[in-house]
């Protein structure tokens, strides 16, 4: 290993406070239902130094209202307003560029219900959809990659709520959205318009939106490079990578992307004061 791969792993913890501190869920809060060790007393002993705690995850196969939910039963009581997740972003998203369109959504039960409650009828006759919709999908089946070919076939737009490889679960991880639009775009040789998740512009606008922040008073943590680091640095803020979850040592020395921190438990995320 390189001198400069070296020192990134070996990189300093924050040595001052951030107004706002932005926390990726799976993989750097909790794994699976439990809090990783030191999550629950840092954000604890952020919120008790009076600073902004608020939530992000790309999973849209929960609602807002069960991630708070979550973290409340975990010991971390949050309202729903200071989560976002990529069906949020994706609904907000819809409402400026197509409201009341027909979707057809390749992606589970709580995606379909936000877009539905938001005005948007789903429908799998392909003749009247508008877009289709990319997610996260344990429910996968061939009838529903058919429906999204026709679709798109017959014009229909086309777009994700994030394109994670895979979601870190104990023990290994669960194939993401990313599996879902490579087969949409194979077979129908289209590419997903826009990608509304991290690390995206969207998901940025929504943070930055809530907390009403310069984003140099926001640091961003989390378990992946290329989604939760990566927006935080685009964006301006600074951005920590938790070795907790999807990322180890191996893959930060093999990537380009610089974070700001390198934290091996939550708790580094606290300076010495």
């Amino acid at each position: 290993m390189n001198h400069a791969n070296f020192s990134k792993i070996t990189a300093q913890r924050p040595t001052t406070l951030y107004e706002a501190y932005i926390f990726d869920l799976d993989g750097t809060v909790y794994l699976g239902k439990s809090l990783l060790p030191t999550a629950g007393e840092t954000i604890t002993r952020l919120r008790q130094w009076g600073k902004r705690t608020v939530f992000l995850s790309n999973n849209p196969t929960r609602t807002r209202e069960t991630y708070a939910a979550n973290l409340s039963r975990l010991g971390l009581p949050t309202p729903v307003a200071d989560v976002i997740n990529s069906s949020y972003v994706m609904v907000d998203f819809l409402q400026r560029r197509m409201p009341g369109a027909n979707l057809f959504v390749v992606g589970e039960q709580s995606l379909c219900a936000e877009l539905q409650r938001a005005g948007f009828t789903l429908t799998d006759d392909a003749r009247q959809i508008d877009a289709v919709i990319a997610s996260f999908d344990r429910t996968f089946t061939y009838q529903k990659l058919q429906i999204a070919f026709d679709a798109i076939h017959n014009g229909a737009r086309f777009f994700a709520t994030n394109a994670d490889r895979y979601c870190p679960v104990p023990g290994g991880g669960e194939p993401d959205a990313a599996a879902m639009i490579a087969a949409i775009e194979a077979c129908t040789n289209a590419r997903v318009e826009a990608v509304v998740g991290k690390p995206s512009v969207y998901m940025t606008e929504a943070i930055l939106g809530l907390l009403n922040l310069p984003a140099e008073q926001c640091i961003i943590t989390g378990d992946r490079l290329e989604t939760d680091v990566l927006m935080g640095l685009k964006a301006g803020m600074s951005g920590a990578l938790t070795l907790t979850g999807a990322t180890g040592e191996r893959e930060l020395a093999a990537s380009e992307i610089e974070p700001t921190y390198v934290l091996r438990r939550l708790a580094d995320l606290l300076p010495k004061l």
